[in-house]
């Protein structure tokens, strides 16, 4: 087993530089974040150009309920990483060990209940989402497979989190990166060569994931890993599982209310798309595959700097914290500047990675100008949104994650389609990514001051350890 000397060991988040520190974890996250991304932009350019601009929006009727998907693993998944670094700070191996055997119960436990639920009332669910006769073949055929894969992919994705956490970024990162490459050999397969259409799609997918998960689970049940399986250890702790949820509460509501936000999105552009609605919402479904795109490179920056964060705030090295802060912060704003200006120079040419049809490329070029308008300032948000999970302040973390999704973005939507029609959906977007950004900046101000003064009290002694 590793030691504090070992240069590979975890305990090293506690000593090594953070600059270095960041390029061994972020690295590894964002292009597992990147290949996540465009596996999914690839599916949807091969679903439209394979399928059709109505597969497309039949597509982008199931974000909301892929939110949801992700939402329920995503509750156990950032929870249990977060304790897990943290009890890594403080130097509980066994506890550690704790965590990873419930997050793999909890994530069996949360995919049996989701999917077999789900499956129960796909069709209803689907035209609450905003599903029309046209679309609801589409998105009905996508979920079903999804959803019947639901353990493999909880698996997947929550122990990946905690193998990241635990101080394996580069093999987190090649089970995303297995991932897929699996799917991006066998969507073209299944969707073109044997014409399974938009269901081929989502069978790549989950046999991308299911590559991925049995990777997963070699390394942790090998007893080389620095943290593992173990028999001994609880499998099911209520005090480890109530952490869990009390930390993971926060992108588990980012997910909600991504899932709620959509569908009244996706209602918004039926209607005020006039005849063009199933179409704009297939524009949507374009921005939102780019959107997500970078959005997903600044979500492998903060994956990369939740160990970093947790491990030293456990370990009172408040130094190293606000370092590794305002390096991500800037992290952010660089990469969601690179997508403003992206999406505001070439958004004829992003929309005909997806689609050849002329009017879903109009719709998506003026949605992409007005949508992208305050886009920079999206990373510093998620940023600062991610800081305090990071560091075990949940309530924080879920109220600035509903201000951007819900708070502001609900009222936005409301109100602003009446004065300025389907352009007012656009800027209702990136209005209350604007208001978001304003309030987290606020807040972090706020907990900053808070926090020195904390840390003021703390033994000079143990501070210096980071230095």
């Amino acid at each position: 087993m590793p030691t504090e000397t070992d240069d590979k060991s975890p305990l090293t988040l506690g000593t090594k530089s953070i600059n270095s520190l960041l390029i061994q974890y972020s690295v590894p996250a964002i292009i597992a974040s990147v290949a996540t991304s465009l596996y999914n932009i690839i599916d949807s350019i091969f679903i439209g150009q394979g399928v059709g601009p109505m597969a497309i929006a039949g597509l982008a009727i199931t974000f909301p309920l892929m939110n949801l998907v992700i939402a329920f693993v995503t509750l156990i998944a950032v929870g249990g990483a977060t304790i897990s670094s943290i009890f890594l700070g403080q130097k509980n191996i066994p506890r550690a060990t704790d965590v990873v055997n419930n997050v793999f119960i909890l994530c069996l436990i949360h995919a049996a209940i989701f999917g077999g639920v789900t499956l129960i009332f796909l069709d209803d669910i689907l035209y609450l989402f905003g599903a029309t006769p046209e679309t609801i073949s589409y998105a009905r055929e996508f979920m079903q497979v999804i959803l019947y894969g639901t353990p493999i992919s909880y698996i997947f994705i929550g122990l990946n989190n905690l193998m990241r956490a635990t101080g394996y970024p580069k093999k987190a990162m090649i089970s995303a990166l297995l991932s897929v490459a699996v799917n991006i050999i066998l969507a073209p397969i299944f969707i073109f060569a044997l014409e399974w259409g938009i269901r081929g799609a989502a069978l790549a997918t989950m046999c991308g994931q299911s590559a991925a998960c049995i990777w997963v689970l070699y390394h942790f049940m090998s007893k080389e890993s620095f943290v593992h399986f173990c028999r001994g250890n609880q499998w099911f702790s209520p005090a480890i599982t109530r952490r869990i949820y009390a930390i993971g509460m926060s992108p588990f509501l980012m997910n909600i209310c991504a899932c709620i936000v959509v569908v009244f999105i996706n209602k918004a552009l039926l209607e005020y798309g006039a005849e063009s609605g199933n179409l704009s919402v297939g524009a949507y479904g374009i921005i939102n595959r780019t959107t997500m795109f970078f959005v997903m490179i600044v979500f492998g920056v903060t994956q990369g700097m939740q160990p970093i964060l947790g491990f030293n705030f456990g370990a009172n090295n408040w130094d190293r914290v606000k370092k590794t802060l305002s390096i991500g912060i800037r992290m952010g704003v660089l990469i969601s500047s690179l997508g403003f200006l992206v999406t505001e120079i070439f958004p004829d040419e992003v929309s005909r990675l997806f689609t050849t049809d002329a009017t879903l490329t109009d719709i998506a070029r003026n949605g992409f100008r007005l949508y992208f308008i305050f886009f920079p300032v999206v990373g510093c948000q998620i940023v600062i949104t991610n800081f305090f999970q990071s560091i075990g302040s949940p309530k924080l973390s879920i109220f600035l994650s509903l201000t951007r999704q819900l708070i502001f973005l609900i009222p936005c939507l409301l109100i602003m389609p009446h004065f300025w029609g389907l352009n007012g959906v656009w800027l209702g977007m990136a209005t209350s990514d604007l208001l978001a950004f304003i309030l987290a900046v606020i807040t972090l101000i706020v907990m900053i001051r808070r926090l020195n003064r904390r840390f003021d009290s703390i033994t000079p002694t143990v501070r210096s350890m980071s230095r």
